[in-house]
């Protein structure tokens, strides 16, 4: 079972990754600097997952993955050829469904074969990036 949570959490960390990577897209693009100041505080809490993420694979004896991995790199070069533009209604939409995804996936290992800490430590990620879903459309209204 071991094998199977480090496995779980690295797939979670690899799309703290592509979050942290996208983010850092939308914050160089956008113009408004009160959106500015919001993505920019939600990928430093995405990174902060990212360290939690890791430190919980050392400890069961994992290695922690080191980036988005193959799946991540491809999104990134999507998100580059759909083009990130100055327009911060935009951004914030794609940074949404970012989110929305992120938070499937999350809910999907949640179900898997967690141990309690591990479970614990997805489900406050998963309250944390449901927030992200509501600042997000607050930047919208």
């Amino acid at each position: 079972m071991e094998n199977t949570v480090v496995k779980e959490l690295n797939a979670l960390l690899k799309g703290n990754y592509m979050a942290i990577h996208g983010y850092e897209k939308f914050i160089q693009n956008v113009e408004d600097p009160v959106a500015k100041n919001e993505l920019q505080r939600i990928q430093k809490e995405h990174k902060q997952n990212a360290a939690a993420i890791a430190e919980r694979i050392q400890n069961l004896g994992g290695v922690p993955e080191d980036g988005p991995g193959l799946m991540g790199t491809m999104g990134e070069l999507m998100n580059r050829l759909k083009g990130v533009s100055g327009n911060t209604e935009f951004i914030i939409k794609d940074a949404l469904e970012s989110e929305d995804k992120g938070i499937k996936m999350a809910e999907e290992l949640v179900r898997g074969d967690l141990d309690p800490e591990s479970r614990k430590l997805v489900e406050d990620i998963l309250n944390v990036n449901r927030q992200h879903v509501s600042q997000l459309n607050n930047l919208l209204n």
